[in-house]
């Protein structure tokens, strides 16, 4: 495996008004996978990531297949494009991501993972107004540190918070309810956290 390449695909959170907009003008399989996926959901993809709006993009439902029709159009512009670009022996994805890297690496056709993630979306969506949280990355505490902050948020609180995601060292994402979030905020920046970083 020394020397292989991989390739690894962003998760939700990447997504942006305009994203895609001047590589689906100046490539014509951009053009074809943002029809493609417009096809398969049933709306305009294209519109909604070139103008917006922002809440209705941001929104998991639509953000998550936006962010996979991007990640497959780059891929395919790459793969069958002008470039000479070897194959990736490896496939790697940021959570959402992962659905880029199966179908990129032949394991799942792209409408099935479109349908998938907006369902993904729809079913996230749903959990978070039954059950409303928020997220908070923590930069620079070491895993033990933010454990025993969540920890001792729940002791006091009887709430719930925990770690979710290890982006990286030094950067650990948080996630539960709003009042145990916002305590874990404040004990890890008292903890010497550079800094939080909240997304609800």
């Amino acid at each position: 495996m020394a020397g292989a390449l991989a390739c690894v695909f962003p998760g939700q959170g990447s997504q942006y008004v305009g994203m895609g907009q001047a590589l689906y003008r100046d490539y014509p399989l951009v053009r074809q996978t943002f029809t493609q996926a417009s096809a398969a959901l049933g709306f305009d993809l294209a519109s909604l990531c070139f103008e917006g709006p922002a809440e209705l993009l941001t929104d998991t439902l639509n953000a998550q297949p936006a962010v996979l029709t991007l990640s497959i159009a780059l891929w395919r512009v790459l793969q069958e494009g002008p470039f000479d670009s070897p194959r990736p022996l490896l496939f790697a994805g940021h959570s959402l991501g992962e659905y880029s890297a199966l179908v990129a690496a032949g394991a799942l056709e792209f409408t099935d993972a479109l349908r998938l993630v907006r369902r993904r979306g729809e079913l996230m969506q749903a959990a978070g107004r039954t059950y409303p949280g928020g997220m908070a990355a923590v930069i620079g505490l070491d895993e033990a540190m933010v454990e025993r902050v969540c920890a001792q948020v729940q002791a006091e609180t009887g709430g719930v918070v925990g770690m979710a995601n290890y982006n990286s060292p030094g950067q650990i994402v948080i996630s539960g309810d709003q009042a145990s979030l916002g305590r874990a905020t404040s004990l890890a920046e008292e903890e010497g956290a550079r800094r939080v970083i909240p997304w609800r």
